[in-house]
């Protein structure tokens, strides 16, 4: 696990870096870089939530998230990822800005019922934090591809193998993935707030 240490600097300056590449090497780059218009940003999505409700990009269009990947039959990482996803919920529930996505890496048997139940269960705000739900060769594709989630390296595991991972990813206003963090470790939400609230100052 990376990690990731913000740098002091005037708003104009970025303070947390970019992830550009599965191996999560961060990168620094400045708005007058030309690299600047090619960083990886997350595509459109489509995905049905604990409500029944549809989920897609302009759903968090504007917002800051934090995107992992569970199960509901877990009794492993999974209990301990909600209840560290449950601290950030806590700290941001009245904050419109910020979002959480919890994808089901089983969505055969995640359905909306099963999903709304486990969000009744766990205290899940509906509307601040989405369980998603949709056909699993997307939800699996845009784990690996896009938010460079999985077991190995994400962008290299392409096929069909059970996808486990405790990754937290940081996403901001503009879909660009800003941070990694280990979903298992409660330790790693104090880091994570603290670069939630560096990028809500970088918006400003």
């Amino acid at each position: 696990m990376h990690f990731f240490i913000g740098c002091k600097s005037d708003k104009k300056e970025l303070t947390l870096p970019f992830i550009n590449k599965p191996d999560f090497t961060p990168e620094w780059i400045k708005e007058n870089s030309g690299d600047y218009k090619n960083i990886h940003t997350i595509p459109a999505f489509s995905f049905y939530n604990q409500d029944g409700d549809l989920v897609t990009e302009k759903t968090v269009e504007g917002k800051i998230y934090v995107a992992n990947f569970i199960f509901t039959r877990c009794a492993g990482i999974c209990p301990i990822m909600t209840s560290n996803m449950m601290i950030l919920q806590q700290k941001f529930k009245n904050d419109e800005e910020v979002l959480f996505l919890s994808h089901s890496v089983t969505p055969d048997i995640d359905s909306v019922p099963v999903l709304k139940k486990y969000a009744s269960a766990k205290g899940i705000i509906s509307g601040k934090w989405h369980l998603l739900t949709g056909k699993q060769q997307e939800i699996y594709r845009m784990a690996r591809q896009e938010y460079f989630a999985g077991d190995t390296i994400g962008f290299y595991q392409t096929g069909n193998e059970f996808l486990h991972t405790e990754n937290f990813i940081l996403i901001d206003t503009k879909k660009r993935i800003r941070g990694v963090y280990n979903g298992t470790l409660a330790i790693e939400m104090e880091r994570l707030i603290l670069d939630i609230e560096t990028l809500k100052k970088e918006e400003d």
